[in-house]
């Protein structure tokens, strides 16, 4: 089945008002085929009406979290509701950093994820293994251990979710999965889902890497059969990231 591919620029807690500025200018002279891949950026929350207002309009916008309380006495956090009045569409949902330096579990990502379906809002949600899962053979049962999370959401619309398969020893450290150990990962997701969920989902879900993609080795991985697109990090701050958005278009 043909998924519209999906590039994530994840900028985290990097830049100012007038580099986030220098990074629009920089995509918006980019070229590529939107019909091809949908590109969505993640600034710092400071930075995103700054974005919204200047990026064009192949280019979506992303909050890189969110609460999973509503509105009230919730000192620092932003609600769904706070998100979809701003005009956002997608919310980036248990990255790594997240669950590892800020003690999200996999419950707490459920919860937000389920406060982003009744407001309406399209999510990318993260999954993946540390190191020591890995050299241990349990990246299969962390990531089903993550998904169950999702799954045991009620209200999901799949239609409006993105899983990002992030193997966590490779996010930022210049390491990056092969395209074999990627595929591999994605298409145990993938069937995954398809027993969880149903085969139609499964075959309509889109599942993005992340992990140290790079202009050298994005062509590589989007030609594997279950890889629908990158979540990238560093590399959203590069030029590069350009080259990297054009490799999933041209993998449509």
């Amino acid at each position: 089945m043909s998924r519209h591919p999906i590039v994530g620029g994840n900028w985290k807690c990097n830049g100012t008002l007038d580099s986030a500025k220098k990074l629009v200018e920089d995509l918006n002279a980019g070229e590529w085929d939107g019909s091809k891949v949908e590109v969505v950026v993640c600034p710092v929350a400071m930075q995103i009406p700054a974005v919204m207002s200047a990026v064009k309009k192949e280019i979506k916008v992303a909050i890189q979290n969110c609460s999973a309380t509503g509105m009230g006495a919730f000192t620092g956090e932003i609600s769904v509701d706070q998100i979809k009045d701003a005009g956002l569409e997608w919310v980036l949902i248990g990255h790594s950093e997240r669950r590892s330096l800020y003690g999200e579990t996999d419950e707490l990502c459920a919860k937000k994820l389920a406060a982003c379906m009744t407001a309406g809002l399209k999510v990318i949600f993260c999954i993946g293994e540390k190191l020591p899962e890995r050299e241990a053979g349990k990246t299969n049962e962390v990531c089903q251990t993550q998904m169950e999370a999702a799954f045991a959401v009620e209200n999901v619309n799949w239609d409006n979710v993105v899983i990002a398969y992030e193997p966590v020893w490779a996010i930022g450290t210049g390491k990056v999965a092969s395209p074999e150990q990627a595929q591999d990962a994605h298409d145990f997701i993938r069937k995954l889902t398809a027993e969880k969920k149903s085969p139609e989902i499964a075959n309509a879900l889109r599942i993005q890497y992340g992990g140290s993609v790079s202009a050298k080795n994005c062509a590589e991985l989007i030609a594997c059969p279950d890889i629908d697109g990158f979540l990238v990090g560093g590399a959203s701050l590069k030029p590069e990231f350009l080259t990297i958005i054009q490799a999933a278009a041209g993998g449509a």
